[in-house]
């Protein structure tokens, strides 16, 4: 088993971190999420709020694991998404797990939000992840595929989140990486033409003299 843990902050209220949860998904980062429904909720004696949700999430499998796997299991992965949030005590836990070829690679994340201790205007989030494989002679390798994936859902996710939390606040969301590439594709392609016209005027001047 791999273990994997975290933590960072998002520059908004916790109360602010907490609406935005539940609209993150579609986000320029999360294209990957297919779906998402509510299985169960509800509100606890203690004003808690318990919910449980179905995800499904693209879930591209390694290329040399794709043979191993029927089409449909490299392809999609459903995913169990439980959450406790305590209004009173200003925290949120959210408890991931695959639950579609979990005997082939099996993720299980723990994330908690809280109130930033050093600045009570920003949000802190604790995570923890657990990445494990049954698959008999590849284990190993799946997992250390499931943790350099996981690390970099990480970034993502934090990305998707200052994005919708962005558009909640009525800013101008930051560029996403790929309306970035585009911008700098179409100045590189600009520049390229401009150079072009300059040499083409230059040989033209050149066959006058």
């Amino acid at each position: 088993m791999k273990y994997f843990s975290c933590a960072g902050s998002l520059k908004s209220s916790w109360d602010q971190v907490f609406l935005a949860f539940w609209q993150r998904y579609p986000n320029p980062y999360s294209n990957h999420v297919l779906t998402e429904d509510i299985i169960f909720r509800e509100v606890t004696p203690d004003n808690r709020l318990i919910s449980r949700r179905l995800l499904t999430k693209t879930s591209r499998a390694p290329r040399w694991a794709e043979k191993f796997l029927p089409a449909h299991m490299a392809q999609k992965a459903y995913i169990i998404e439980d959450s406790v949030v305590d209004p009173e005590g200003r925290t949120m836990t959210t408890l991931t797990w695959n639950i579609s070829h979990a005997r082939v690679m099996s993720v299980e994340e723990r994330c908690v939000y809280r109130v930033n201790p050093d600045n009570i205007s920003w949000t802190e989030i604790k995570r923890e992840a657990w990445i494990s494989s049954k698959l008999y002679g590849l284990s190993r390798a799946i997992q250390e595929f499931g943790l350099a994936r996981f690390k970099s859902s990480v970034t993502k996710t934090m990305k998707g989140f200052e994005y919708v939390l962005a558009k909640m606040q009525g800013e101008m969301p930051t560029r996403t990486l790929a309306e970035t590439a585009t911008v700098k594709a179409r100045e590189t392609a600009l520049a390229a033409k401009e150079k072009a016209k300059d040499l083409a005027s230059q040989a033209q001047k050149k066959q006058y003299v």
